[in-house]
């Protein structure tokens, strides 16, 4: 039996005590969980930055979402769980409306947030009533793995939550598994094409796919924008994080009449980025996660170079860090959006000017791509920001702001289309997704009558 197959009989078989398991109880043990991680977060940190790259700034906003995910998914919960609903009836009849686990459910995470979106993903699960099978992005099975023992620390049984890493043909095996009772993944959206096939094609009960996938995820700039707070939020949008963040902004869409100030603010903004050890507290942007990561980024950048579209190129360090996998910050200006075929994941921001007759165009435009994850919009005109959101399927669309460091019960994330199936992580709807709904109908008169209507009656 492979590794795959024996987690997957091993989770099985916890899903039928765990599932019974009180709400209260699964929701304190995401709360320890919470707890340990905050007085572990020098440790996790360390990790973070050693295996994902992450900067220290990134590694604390990080560890801070998977706290949230803890407290706000066990919070939750406790609602929508345990003894459930009473239904409206007749007399002399209770109908009681209440959630349970679905099963096994994989979870499948990525290597840009190896804790936030994998600790997402296993609490929700696991405090839905759920096993887990966690498969962590190959890239990063250290950070996932220290999370698992935490949450065997907390009081989740180790065989309702079982650690199984790999690459793509694990999570192959996982998800093609006749126990799965679901999936959760985060990727790219071929590998959710995969997947989804695998579920339908299995035999057995059909079973829920939650996806987040990827976007070329836009920006918005009308001439009413203030030029200092556009400047601030694209570079942030773009370049924190390496652009390794499912959120981070790929293409921006900037008026004709103030493009060229615009692009010379970016281009002075992306200038002073740090690039260097995450380690180090003076760094801005760490490498990129991976070699065959970073030559994909050089080998679109080169193309761009061939065509003459690179209107700025950092420097990556030297020196000690020379060999590392570092991508500096680019500005690629293209002369229509089409030109952008495909998500470039890192520090490459694309730009396109747009004439103010042409805005419908533009919208049309971002719609044709099919993506619909995050979008920004800088514009102090309202009509014009409701043209937009009115217009554009979005997950998540942020007005003259940046458009990452989406917050949990805040800031619900997920998109539609090509970057997802939802329900939005860090949402209200999220736990449903990962349950089935079960109503007990009980004919209270077979044991005497209605009780409250005998009580009434005295009175």
């Amino acid at each position: 039996m492979s590794l795959a197959s024996s987690a997957m009989v091993v989770a099985a078989k916890g899903f039928e005590a765990w599932s019974r398991t009180p709400v209260e109880t699964r929701a304190a043990a995401l709360e320890k969980m919470a707890d340990l991680m905050e007085a572990k977060r020098d440790r996790l940190m360390t990790l973070l930055a050693v295996e994902a790259g992450k900067t220290l700034s990134d590694g604390i906003a990080e560890i801070r979402e998977a706290v949230d995910f803890c407290r706000y998914y066990a919070a939750e919960a406790r609602g929508l769980f345990g003894e459930g609903r009473l239904m409206p009836g007749p007399t002399g009849e209770e109908n009681r409306y209440r959630l349970r686990g679905r099963g096994v459910f994989v979870c499948i995470s990525p290597w840009n947030f190896p804790l936030a979106i994998f600790l997402g993903q296993v609490a929700a699960a696991l405090v839905a009533g759920n096993a887990v099978v966690a498969k962590p992005a190959e890239q990063t099975p250290l950070v996932a793995f220290e999370a698992v023992k935490m949450l065997h620390e907390a009081g989740v049984p180790e065989d309702a939550l079982v650690f199984v890493p790999g690459d793509g043909r694990v999570g192959a095996a996982l998800t093609g598994h006749p126990h799965v009772g679901g999936v959760a993944f985060t990727g790219s959206t071929e590998t959710a094409w995969a997947i989804n096939g695998a579920l339908a094609t299995k035999r057995g009960p059909i079973v829920p796919l939650i996806a987040e996938t990827g976007g070329i995820n836009a920006m918005l700039v009308d001439a009413t924008a203030l030029p200092e707070q556009v400047c601030d939020d694209v570079v942030t949008s773009a370049f924190r994080s390496a652009g390794q963040r499912c959120s981070a902004l790929r293409l921006v869409y900037l008026q004709e009449d103030v493009a060229d100030h615009l692009i010379e603010m970016i281009e002075g903004a992306a200038k002073e980025l740090e690039l260097g050890d995450p380690r180090l507290t003076t760094t801005d942007v760490g490498p990129v996660i991976d070699a065959e990561a970073r030559d994909n980024i050089l080998s679109h950048l080169s193309q761009m170079d061939k065509l003459g579209r690179i209107k700025f190129a950092g420097k990556v360090p030297g020196g000690a860090l020379s060999g590392g996998t570092y991508v500096a910050p680019h500005i690629v200006v293209l002369d229509r959006p089409e030109d952008l075929t495909r998500e470039v994941f890192g520090p490459v921001l694309h730009v396109v000017r747009y004439k103010a007759k042409d805005f419908d165009a533009m919208l049309d435009s971002i719609a044709a791509t099919g993506y619909g994850l995050t979008l920004g919009v800088h514009s102090r005109i309202d009509a014009t920001v409701k043209r937009v959101v009115d217009r554009l399927s979005v997950g998540n669309v942020y007005v003259n702001r940046n458009t990452i460091g989406a917050v949990v019960g805040t800031q619900p994330f997920g998109g539609s289309g090509l970057s997802g199936t939802g329900p939005k992580a860090g949402g209200p709807a999220y736990l449903q997704r990962f349950a089935l709904e079960q109503v007990v109908s009980i004919n209270t008169a077979a044991s005497g009558g209605n009780a409250s209507l005998l009580a009434h009656s005295g009175e």
